[in-house]
């Protein structure tokens, strides 16, 4: 695998991101599925659930769509809450966990394979759209996505989704000490690329935007901001993810969680 910093098109994007999900998938859900529960609904690595913060806010009763739903931990809660939860996913390998999930727990969330920039629903269709570390910051063409969710939601729904807080890009991806040293710039948008050296194909992409860009681009889609949940790392909770642990989370966030209301009629 050779690391790139590179321009990266909605094309190319999909054409790795989604294969690599189906590679990753199972080991995902062996070593977090316990933790994220098949009923659970987690906002990131911290632990932070939708019980305790309310992101969402009322689900009973409601449409509700979680974009890059994985296996369906999130919106299998939501339907356990009352609501009408269904997901969408690039990665088949996810979706097959999904059904896995829906029969051994009894909650069954409705799936489809689709991607986040063309939703395959109707104009006006979901209250709620919402993303756990989904799709959005591995697509390219984040404003044709912010779109497709302001024309699924009903006028005045909401949107709520959670991404690697921001200022996360300029540390190496260490849980240890080394992930606390600067490295790069924060302004710079450069994607991260993995090209597979046997085959000269990207393999995985992940796409940087400032806290700035976020809010310009809900603001464009006609969208306000009303919560932005940094949460803090806490107490007794050593799990490692990834680039987060309890080394790093003591001193800098590592999760991003924003909610914002479409503008009404």
């Amino acid at each position: 695998m050779r690391v790139e910093r590179r321009a990266v098109d909605e094309r190319e994007s999909r054409q790795a991101n989604g294969p690599d999900w189906d590679r990753y998938a199972d080991e995902y859900q062996a070593t977090h599925g316990e933790f994220l529960g098949d009923t659970g609904f987690l906002w990131g690595p911290e632990g932070v659930t939708e019980a305790e913060l309310g992101i969402l806010g009322p689900v009973e009763g409601r449409d509700v769509l979680e974009v890059g739903s994985g296996a369906g931990q999130c919106s299998r809660w939501v339907r356990t809450r009352g609501g009408r939860g269904y997901g969408l996913d690039l990665s088949f390998r996810q979706l097959q966990h999904g059904l896995r999930i829906d029969e051994e727990s009894g909650v069954a969330v409705p799936s489809v394979l689709g991607t986040a920039t063309a939703l395959p629903f109707a104009a006006a269709s979901f209250d709620v759209v919402f993303c756990s570390f989904g799709a959005l910051q591995f697509i390219a063409d984040l404003d044709v996505a912010v779109a497709e969710v302001a024309r699924v939601l009903r006028p005045g729904g909401r949107f709520a989704f959670s991404i690697t807080h921001p200022t996360r890009w300029m540390f190496p991806d260490d849980p240890g000490p080394e992930g606390l040293v600067a490295s790069q710039s924060y302004w710079d948008r450069t994607p991260y690329v993995e090209v597979d050296e046997a085959t000269g194909r990207v393999s995985y992409v992940e796409h940087h935007r400032t806290l700035g860009d976020w809010v310009a681009v809900l603001a464009r889609h006609d969208f306000r901001i009303t919560d932005l949940a940094e949460p803090e790392w806490p107490e007794g909770h050593e799990r490692v993810w990834g680039g987060w642990s309890r080394t790093r989370g003591r001193f800098t966030p590592g999760t991003a969680i924003f909610g914002a209301d479409l503008a009404g009629p």
